[in-house]
């Protein structure tokens, strides 16, 4: 397939660098991971449209089923808009019990957030003002200092509903400067 029958990502200005990104991938073990990580690192609002991945299929020979497959089975890839800042609430066993369900409702609440969420375990919501994406992750692996949450990349343990409201004020509050 030639590159003029590729589908275009959205963003036309982003596609040297993802044929590069590609290029330097190209041969490695485990290199879809690393093109979609980086490719999703490109995007403003940290995700993967489909166009993307479409691009990503044809460029790479890789089948479209299997880009979607990697993209959405892996927690660390977004097919939707992020907001600015992410707040990942544990909800493996150990957290469970420990009160992260709690944590969930009381940052959702926090945000206006409402939950149309079938019952699933996954979740992912993003604030009106694409300030905040919530979401759920299965396990972190940091059973010992449950309920665990990740915010902004780094991980907290031990987590207090009352800490938890404090540092997403405070991220806001930044915002507002």
């Amino acid at each position: 397939m030639t590159a003029a029958h590729v589908t275009a990502p959205p963003y036309p200005e982003k596609r040297d660098q993802i044929d590069r990104i590609i290029g330097d991938q190209a041969g490695r073990p485990g290199a879809l991971l690393g093109i979609l990580a980086k490719v999703q690192d490109l995007n403003h609002d940290k995700y993967l449209p489909m166009e993307t991945l479409e691009y990503v299929a044809a460029r790479t020979g890789i089948p479209q089923s299997q880009v979607y497959s990697v993209a959405t089975f892996f927690t660390l890839f977004n097919l939707d808009p992020q907001g600015e800042h992410t707040v990942a609430i544990c909800r493996g066993t150990a957290c469970h019990t420990r009160g992260s369900r709690a944590l969930l409702e009381r940052v959702k609440l926090q945000l206006g957030l409402q939950d149309t969420n079938d019952g699933g375990d996954k979740l992912a919501l993003t604030s009106a003002d694409h300030q905040f994406t919530i979401r759920t992750v299965a396990c972190f692996g940091q059973c010992a200092l449950a309920p665990v949450v990740e915010i902004d990349h780094s991980i907290r343990g031990h987590v207090k509903e009352q800490a938890l409201i404090r540092e997403v004020e405070s991220l806001r509050k930044v915002k507002a400067r």
